[in-house]
């Protein structure tokens, strides 16, 4: 039970496996108004840099459960890295159908709703692990513009236009579920860039090292093929963003 290596070969070098930069994490946490204690349950959690830095900032304690055994390494080393092992704690494991050992103050799942087969079923099964009157962070792609064509909304890395939605209809998805949307951070073209084009490089030194490795042509690949895919499609059409939830 793992991620495809290709994944982790690609994001290795990244603390945030999603394009929102420490910054705009940073800026959530403080928006949330997170108490001392507060216990959050993070389903791929990736490499633990929301639950870390989180622990060190407001002193949450928590539990991150992700596929990956080299992102939950990667949690693990930067939560002793940050003094905060004994708050956090990183499981591997499948986050669908995760629920938490005791109701939980925030449960998140930031940018991996296919745990639940979509927001829906992702919402139902965070709220699982929720305690009454908690919060839910769901984080996903929208489309900042509707692509002109199929051929584009494949550059977004969406199978067609339909996988998403606009933003006021995403937030509308969001409140018919039965949820106040009561805070949200999105990212913008640049934590576009940053999270894209970070993997360019790694990518790159990656080849050099390694150019015999059965994985190297679907690098190489990628590397060719991916900088004008992202500047032709991704940054232009795609958004993200993180929204906290409330049952209402």
């Amino acid at each position: 039970m793992d991620l495809p290596r290709v994944i982790t070969v690609r994001e290795s070098d990244h603390r945030i496996h999603n394009p929102l930069t420490p910054a705009k994490f940073a800026a959530l946490g403080e928006s949330l108004r997170l108490a001392p204690g507060a216990r959050v349950l993070d389903l791929a959690s990736g490499s633990g840099e929301m639950l870390c830095t989180w622990a060190r900032d407001h002193g949450i304690t928590g539990t991150g459960v992700d596929i990956s055994t080299v992102f939950t390494e990667q949690a693990r080393a930067r939560s002793v890295e940050l003094g905060v092992a004994d708050r956090v704690e990183f499981r591997h494991g499948d986050a669908a159908g995760h629920v938490a050992d005791q109701p939980v103050d925030l449960a998140a799942c930031v940018g991996a709703t296919w745990i639940g087969n979509g927001v829906a079923g992702t919402v139902e099964l965070l709220a699982r692990s929720l305690r009454p009157g908690g919060l839910m962070l769901v984080g996903e792609p929208y489309w900042r513009r509707t692509p002109p064509d199929e051929e584009t909304a494949r550059d977004c890395h969406a199978t067609a236009i339909a996988d998403f939605l606009i933003l006021p209809d995403l937030i509308g998805q969001l409140q018919d579920l039965g949820y106040d949307v009561v805070e949200m951070t999105l990212a913008d073209q640049d934590s576009w860039d940053r999270y894209a084009a970070a993997q360019w490089l790694t990518m790159r030194r990656w080849l050099d090292r390694n150019p015999d490795d059965e994985l190297a042509p679907e690098v190489r690949d990628g590397l060719a093929t991916e900088p004008v895919r992202h500047a032709r499609g991704t940054r232009e059409y795609l958004g993200w963003g993180v929204f906290a939830l409330m049952k209402r």
